[in-house]
């Protein structure tokens, strides 16, 4: 894999798609869908998501490629493989909320390697360089021409105060009482992948996720967060979460700074 080449190749395509999903945002109306399992889908997320999987498979068409929009033509047994959301936190994009991300994401013998978490309506972009280490973009975003980056790194927790980030749209009592166990300072919500990203830029120091999701979810801000010296584990044995799983379905897990003794669930 020319990671170079990857990494410009999804920088770009996620902020065409950017473009493609916030035409739609910033429309009057859209319309709403459910899909099989109940959960919402929009034009946009559809629109993104075909931009997205031509231009990698056109780029890298000896690659398997997952993508959520297109999960139920997948009946993969592969360990390497693209895997895209292109519209992570479709609720918060109907609500108008801006808290939603398109996500790519490279992941090599079960692992995220390489991925990008851009948020458009928030005008935030972070990625893995070509070297595996995370960065943010700041600036125009001109599709063809990297601007200026600042490299991003976890905390240093404080044990006996922790800054907690957790889902906007999914926080549980299961994940009140699972915060509750440890010493926290302060928590905030936000949506979609971001709440990895935080985690990654140290605004966060754990981010807990006792809830549903797939692995389109999280391979992209999971890649981001371990580029920033981050980790994720399964909270059911506190192992690192593998991708490439039957279904391509997550455990519960926690996104996390390393010096906070984890409690498993």
């Amino acid at each position: 894999m020319d990671y170079e080449v990857l990494t410009q190749t999804m920088r770009r395509l996620a902020l065409e798609a950017g473009d493609t999903i916030m035409a739609i945002y910033e429309a009057d109306d859209f319309e709403v869908r459910s899909k099989s399992d109940e959960s919402p889908v929009t034009a946009a997320d559809e629109a993104a998501d075909a931009l997205i999987a031509a231009g990698l498979r056109a780029a890298f068409p000896d690659i398997a490629l997952i993508t959520e929009e297109q999960a139920d033509t997948h009946d993969l047994d592969v360990r390497d493989f693209l895997i895209v959301d292109p519209l992570d936190g479709t609720k918060e994009f109907i609500h108008r909320r801006g808290d939603f991300t398109v996500n790519i994401a490279l992941v090599e013998n079960g692992v995220p390697t390489r991925g990008i978490v851009y948020a458009p309506a928030k005008g935030r972009l972070f990625y893995t360089d070509a070297g595996g280490r995370s960065v943010e973009e700041t600036g125009r975003f001109d599709k063809n021409v990297i601007g200026a980056v600042t490299p991003i790194h976890v905390s240093k927790p404080d044990t006996d105060g922790l800054m907690v980030v957790a889902s906007k749209s999914h926080r549980d009592q299961a994940t009140d009482d699972y915060i509750n166990r440890y010493s926290v300072k302060d928590s905030k919500s936000a949506g979609s992948s971001l709440k990895f990203c935080l985690v990654a830029t140290g605004e966060a120091d754990f981010y807990p996720r006792l809830g549903r999701t797939m692995e389109w979810d999280t391979a992209a801000g999971h890649a981001v967060l371990t580029g920033a010296g981050g980790r994720v584990l399964r909270l059911d044995d506190l192992q690192p979460l593998t991708y490439g799983k039957p279904g391509f379905a997550n455990p519960f897990f926690v996104a996390t700074a390393p010096g906070i003794d984890l409690l498993p669930v």
